[in-house]
């Protein structure tokens, strides 16, 4: 019985780590989301590891390849703090130890565009950041 009790214990213990790990994860990639979609520029650059890169789609380049501060700067000339259209949402999760990758969707109806991210994140100094973000246009 103590054995039983035990390796529940054990379970339960770990589920909750694995689901504090993965909102963990979450909210860092709702900073992004959120700093996105109220052109916050200090919410969206606290989402990344301050060196990432951010791999984008661009009308007329093959790649695009941006900085977290130069991509934030792309929202320092709309309105801080008003919902300016985007909407975004995460797709999935998976991680191992201080490592995951996610997917996300933008959506910005209004400019009828569709954006599917990708990232990898790492956990540094007991925070997870994204590391890399690559981003596509679906048409």
């Amino acid at each position: 019985m103590k054995t039983v009790l035990f390796a529940l214990t054990s379970l339960m213990t770990l589920g909750g780590f694995a689901q504090s790990e993965e909102e963990a994860i979450r909210k860092t990639l709702q900073k992004y989301i959120k700093g996105s979609s109220y052109s916050n520029m200090e919410m969206i650059q606290a989402a990344f590891y301050e060196e990432a890169d951010l791999f984008l789609s661009k009308e007329g380049q093959e790649i695009w390849v941006l900085s977290p501060k130069e991509y934030a700067a792309l929202f320092q000339n709309r309105e801080q703090g008003v919902f300016n259209g985007r909407e975004g949402k995460i797709l999935a999760i998976d991680y191992a130890n201080d490592i995951a990758t996610a997917k996300a969707e933008i959506l910005i109806p209004t400019r009828k565009l569709h954006f599917v991210d990708l990232f990898l994140l790492k956990k540094l100094s007991g925070e997870w950041k994204i590391i890399s973000k690559a981003a596509t246009v679906l048409q």
